[in-house]
């Protein structure tokens, strides 16, 4: 595993560790965070957290990335607008049955060309092939499933499709927060954190008691500090 180095800054691993994981994890502007810290006697700027962001979150979000487990077979597909350098683009989306961020593409289009390519990152990064995926009845990805001739079903229903579409509103509040992603390029490293963060902290509370909640959620921290140590 890489080593992550904490060498060379002006505080602790331990503050540069909870200012990434305070502004990854929740959704808080770079301002509250600057706050949060100064509330608890740490001074620093803004611009500073944003440098520890862009530095060490992609280093933690590969160690997370290693960790997952093997995803659910039946994989969601659906795409939405988001706002970059104040541009419209697409920003396609996949989650598996567990509710699990597989994989997403900002793209300046919503096309057959722009589905195929979200599956090929998919199949790739992921290794093996659905049983199952669902969509919404959009014609782009009925014929970008056939040319890559996949054999698992494919189901087209916009009701069976709620799961990820409700998870867009996560997405939404992060793009309010953040005044809109500068770029596609910086949208797509920002996103590929917060979702290997947020994979790593689902406990899919709705499913579980709440004495089930506390116990994965102790054990998903105690992982944490175990993987941002060094």
């Amino acid at each position: 595993m890489t080593h992550i180095s904490y060498r060379d800054l002006h505080f602790p691993s331990s503050i540069v560790q909870q200012a990434v994981w305070l502004y990854v994890r929740f959704n808080l502007s770079l301002r509250d965070v600057e706050e949060l810290l100064a509330d608890r006697g740490v001074e620093m700027s803004y611009e500073t957290i944003r440098q520890w962001v862009d530095r060490f979150g992609p280093q933690i979000a590969r160690r997370l990335r290693r960790v997952r487990g093997t995803p659910h077979p039946q994989w969601h597909l659906d795409e939405m607008y988001v706002s970059i350098g104040g541009r419209w683009m697409y920003l396609w989306r996949a989650f598996d049955q567990e509710g699990e961020v597989l994989d997403f593409l900002v793209q300046s289009r919503r096309d057959a060309r722009a589905a195929l390519k979200l599956m090929r990152r998919l199949l790739k990064h992921q290794g093996i092939a659905p049983k199952t995926i669902v969509t919404d009845k959009w014609k782009a990805y009925a014929a970008a499933f056939c040319k890559l001739g996949l054999v698992g079903h494919h189901h087209q229903a916009k009701s069976k499709n709620n799961r990820i579409e409700g998870s867009h509103v996560r997405i939404r509040k992060r793009e309010q927060t953040m005044q809109g992603f500068r770029s596609p390029g910086s949208a797509q490293r920002f996103l590929s954190i917060h979702a290997a963060f947020y994979n790593h902290f689902n406990t899919q509370r709705h499913l579980i008691s709440a004495s089930e909640h506390r116990a994965l959620r102790n054990q998903a921290l105690t992982s944490w500090r175990e993987m941002i140590a060094s």
